[in-house]
């Protein structure tokens, strides 16, 4: 398989990746755990629980996927270490993907995604710490980005279920949306919320849908060069400076007296 034809062969799987997470009406198939006496409790609205459950659940999806395009395929092996899937092409070029998933806020706007560290393996790149294989080796990174829409109706997460309550346990989330763009491509200029050293993602679902964030026109190399330098307000007092030297992408621009694209 063709590089190029990476994105496309993926996004063919769509429909499999709905049908493996939604009921015919568009709820998420799954309503909650179930112990050995066959009680049901019902998921929480954390997405961090809900992320992780949508992701244990495509992984088969991907399996097929791997095996139609003759593709070796890794599963990360360890917790919070990128990629969650690598893939090997048979000339043995490595490409990673990481599942990422968020809830719509309104018909055009999402939460938004949170597209791994911009510290650590991804400023180091021959660094094997907290990832498969060293960020180097791979040729093209994609996130695979998941988007639902939380349920509106209150859930009691206190109430026990059971099997023949299944039908009439409200589903969390509903109404799932993918899409498949390079990380670049969908990247803005800003970490992700939280203390986290993370890069934040495009908020429009269009801009997700296109892969039209800051970074399309201006290419991975400044995408990379931008994030390997990128300092918040601790790092450059640990590096002994009075502020960062740049803070977004149009003070980087100028930092690098490079011309917009």
């Amino acid at each position: 398989m063709e590089l190029d034809d990476f994105q496309k062969s993926l996004l063919k799987h769509t429909e499999d990746f709905r049908k493996i997470l939604s009921t015919p009406s568009g709820d998420w198939s799954v309503k909650g755990f179930i112990d050995v006496a066959k009680n049901i409790y019902t998921i929480s609205v954390d997405t961090k629980v809900v992320s992780k459950i949508i992701e244990l659940m495509m992984f088969p999806v991907l399996q097929k996927f791997s095996k139609e395009n003759g593709l070796e395929m890794h599963f990360c092996t360890e917790q919070n270490h990128y990629p969650d899937v690598t893939f090997i092409t048979k000339d043995k070029k490595k490409i990673a993907l990481d599942l990422k998933s968020t809830y719509r806020k309104n018909h055009d706007v999402v939460s938004g995604f949170t597209l791994g560290a911009f510290t650590g393996y991804f400023r180091f790149r021959d660094s094997k710490k907290n990832i498969t294989f060293p960020y180097k080796e791979y040729v093209k990174h994609y996130i695979l980005g998941i988007i639902y829409t939380q349920q509106e109706e209150l859930i009691d997460e206190n109430k026990v279920y059971t099997i023949d309550d299944l039908e009439n346990i409200l589903s969390v989330v509903k109404d799932f949306d993918f899409i498949v763009q390079e990380k670049y491509r969908i990247a803005k200029d800003r970490p992700g919320s939280g203390n986290t050293k993370n890069m934040g993602s495009c908020v429009k679902i269009n801009e997700l849908w296109d892969g039209t964030g800051p970074f399309s026109t201006l290419g991975v190399k400044i995408f990379d060069d931008y994030w390997m330098n990128y300092m918040t307000l601790d790092m450059s007092r640990n590096a002994k400076l009075k502020k960062p030297p740049y803070s977004n992408l149009k003070e980087y621009l100028k930092y690098r007296n490079i011309k917009n694209i």
